[in-house]
């Protein structure tokens, strides 16, 4: 819901570099900050779970035209340093593969990145006051209220963008009437890994105001969707490689993760 699908030439210059300057700044301070980290388990963590959340926000849910992050789960088990980096990763992968044009990537790292921060940071904090047996509580609570906030950046960059940037597809949400009809209409789900431009035929330019309604009336239903999908696997990664989950959620700082291959509690 909050990566930004929009082609080149819309976003006025002045926005879409200052995203790319942002992004470049958070991506080399995240880089330096996480030379602390070993590498040996480190790189193949962050590959595996970018390689996920690639997968993921080329995922869409149909009916309300969402997109699925999986931002949450990448944030608790890469940490904030490391999921900068994947942020970018993402998002970079995604615009070669036509979801958003090279100009927007940085403007989408930034949301991507902030989603991976601020849902560690709430997991993190959920988990100290309700306890670890209550991870997927914390991590669905965690994840409604980042996307919350998440979405909120879109629709504000998208003000900022001006009426071009409002074209959106909505599912099977009518915009002007906020009602839904025929919501399998086009199927429930749609895996577009290489072909992110397929859909923008039928994208609908909005108002701002309408464009945010729409966001809204939408965002929530897919903001419990993924808040449920993010319980249960991190639910159960705590369940069997709890210092995978709670060695990045606890923790101060970095600090080397002690191999708990045969899992426990």
């Amino acid at each position: 819901m909050s990566h930004i699908h929009i082609p080149d030439g819309v976003l006025p210059t002045w926005l879409w570099v200052s995203g790319w300057v942002a992004a470049i700044v958070l991506v080399s301070v995240a880089s330096k900050r996480s030379e602390r980290a070993d590498i040996r388990r480190a790189v193949p963590l962050l590959g595996a779970v970018s390689a996920l959340v690639l997968v993921a926000m080329s995922t869409e849910i149909v009916p309300i035209a969402y997109h699925v992050n999986l931002t949450v789960v990448a944030g608790v088990l890469l940490g904030p340093w490391l999921g900068i980096v994947s942020a970018f990763i993402v998002v970079l992968m995604l615009s070669l593969l036509g979801h958003g044009g090279i100009t927007v990537v940085g403007l989408n790292a930034c949301i991507i990145a902030a989603e991976m921060v601020l849902g560690w940071t709430l997991v993190r904090a959920l988990v100290k006051v309700l306890g670890r047996r209550r991870i997927r509580w914390a991590a669905g609570i965690a994840t409604v209220v980042t996307l919350a906030i998440t979405t909120s950046m879109l629709v504000g960059i998208v003000a900022l963008g001006g009426s071009g940037a409002t074209a959106r597809e909505t599912g099977a949400l009518d915009a002007e009437t906020l009602r839904f009809a025929n919501p399998l209409s086009g199927g429930a789900v749609s895996i577009g890994l290489f072909g992110g431009g397929e859909h923008a035929a039928h994208d609908q330019a909005l108002s701002v105001r309408r464009f945010a309604s729409v966001v809204y009336t939408l965002g929530p239903i897919g903001w419990v969707i993924e808040a449920l999908i993010t319980a249960w696997i991190l639910g159960y990664v705590a369940r069997v490689r709890p210092t995978l989950v709670f060695a990045g959620v606890l923790a101060e700082e970095h600090r080397t993760i002690i191999g708990d291959e045969h899992g426990g509690q």
